[in-house]
């Protein structure tokens, strides 16, 4: 069985992620309609293959850092590539997306914090679905795989960006140096 059908799709979080990168392109006005969905579908490619071997949805947070696109004083890569199919500069990314964002795309959760010291705010979230009851469903002809609905939860989950703020903070300090791979 191919890892992602035993794992679970990661396609709804990607598609959080990449839509909400490519409306700071569409409200800019500086890029085509075309350009935005090329920017897109390339940006979703870049991602599913980036996170395929990735994506941990029985331990969310497993992976958490890798899968984490960061905009500092450096562009994370994988966006610039996207950009760069489309004929845009790593300079011209700058100008259209925030100076400072952090993305994270993690299992059943996607949030973002613009500024370092800006709160986290979620753009998707769902529950797993218990084995048993994804079974269940893919017998009686449910889509399998992660929708975004909201369904009961067997364990409890706490999100990356929860634990985090259980530690006391909602960001890391100044001094900290955050690690982003890409590769």
């Amino acid at each position: 069985m191919h890892t992602l059908c035993a794992r679970g799709t990661m396609k709804p979080e990607i598609n959080a992620a990449v839509g909400f990168l490519s409306r700071f392109l569409r409200v800019k006005g500086h890029v085509n309609d075309r350009q935005v969905q090329t920017f897109s579908q390339s940006l979703q490619d870049i991602l599913a293959e980036q996170y395929k071997h990735h994506w941990f949805p029985d331990r969310p947070c497993k992976g958490s850092g890798y899968r984490c696109i960061r905009i500092n004083h450096k562009m994370d890569p994988l966006v610039g590539q996207a950009g760069q199919r489309i004929g845009l500069t790593i300079q011209q990314l700058y100008l259209l997306l925030p100076s400072e964002l952090t993305l994270w795309v993690d299992p059943f959760e996607v949030s973002y914090r613009i500024g370092e010291d800006g709160s986290i705010c979620v753009l998707y979230e769902s529950q797993p679905v218990p084995a048993g009851m994804q079974a269940m469903a893919t017998a009686n002809g449910a889509p399998s795989g992660n929708s975004g609905s909201v369904s009961p939860m067997v364990d409890s989950h706490i999100s990356c960006k929860e634990e985090l703020m259980v530690l006391g903070r909602t960001s890391p300090s100044k001094a900290y140096n955050m690690m982003t791979v890409s590769s």
